[in-house]
């Protein structure tokens, strides 16, 4: 379970970092400079320490990375600036946990037991109680509608993103391999997305030359850029954060523990989120969402100590 809550500590920073790199470069090109950074990153380590390219895993890890890195990864960066991080990874992470769920079990026959799934079913609620508008809740983006869709889409990205590396590493098993580490696995994924992001990229620069408004252009960029310096640094720690060392963290736990465990724990996210928002961009924090992130804990909590005496 270590590295399940590892990855959630780490996502939740990246988080932050994102939010910060859509409102200053938009979030098709923020997007597509962290997937670079991290591809350098992850492919240094992994053909330098790791098994590089190779692996039976490795067909399976690149389409992984397609739909989670690609497709997932640049709608939740659409979805940023329009919906906010919170309801962003709201909706990604606590939706994510029982599609994936109910996916492994049609395509891989992975079954949770009853109080698993009561488990579960107490996280994800605690963790939409915590961030369910409260009676003064601000004005919506005029583009919230579009927001919630773009998250649905990297829900199901993440989903079944999670879902091809499980059936990654079963792959690597059945032809005698060990699952490869973390790192190597996020390496072999993050080709995928990078893949996904340039093409993003160039079609959005493109649109960019013909016209001002396209439904990838950011829909709110900062008047008051920083300077270049800050954004480089917050690039890459939403990149060290995220896809090098969170994903491997989250590699780590598939490798180990089905969907339908490890995404409920990725789940605390948005809660785990509060306190570091609260010290870096200064968020005050409700009762409800105090209130909500217990429940959520203790659904984590009793579904880990479930996890380790099955």
């Amino acid at each position: 379970m270590l590295p399940a809550f590892l990855s959630t500590v780490l996502y939740s920073f990246s988080a932050l970092f994102a939010q910060r790199t859509a409102r200053a470069l938009g979030g098709i090109t923020a997007n597509f400079w962290r997937l670079v950074i991290a591809t350098l990153l992850l492919g240094a380590w992994s053909h330098a320490f790791g098994i590089g390219l190779q692996g039976a895993a490795l067909p399976w890890f690149f389409v992984s990375g397609l739909v989670g890195f690609g497709v997932g990864d640049v709608a939740l960066f659409q979805a940023y600036p329009r919906v906010g991080s919170r309801i962003a990874i709201m909706i990604v992470h606590c939706l994510a946990a029982p599609t994936a769920a109910l996916v492994e079990f049609l395509w891989l026959g992975t079954r949770l037991t009853a109080a698993q799934m009561v488990c579960i079913a107490v996280s994800l609620g605690g963790v939409t109680y915590a961030l369910a508008p409260g009676k003064q809740a601000p004005e919506r983006h005029p583009q919230f509608g579009a927001g919630v869709m773009f998250s649905l889409v990297a829900m199901m990205g993440q989903s079944l993103g999670a879902v091809f590396s499980r059936k990654a590493n079963s792959v690597a098993v059945a032809m005698g391999q060990l699952p490869p580490p973390g790192v190597n696995a996020a390496y072999q994924r993050v080709l995928g997305g990078l893949l996904v992001a340039l093409i993003t990229y160039g079609v959005y620069r493109a649109q960019c030359r013909l016209s001002s408004k396209s439904i990838l252009t950011p829909s709110s960029l900062d008047p008051h850029p920083p300077s270049r310096r800050r954004v480089f640094f917050w690039v890459f720690c939403n990149t060290l954060a995220g896809p090098v060392l969170g994903v491997s963290c989250f590699q780590w736990a598939l490798a180990t523990q089905p969907t339908g465990i490890v995404l409920p724990i990725v789940a605390l996210t948005p809660l785990v989120i509060i306190p570091f928002a609260h010290w870096m961009e200064g968020e005050r924090t409700r009762w409800q969402e105090i209130i909500g992130g217990a429940i959520a804990v203790t659904g984590v909590a009793t579904l880990a100590r479930l996890s380790q005496t099955l």
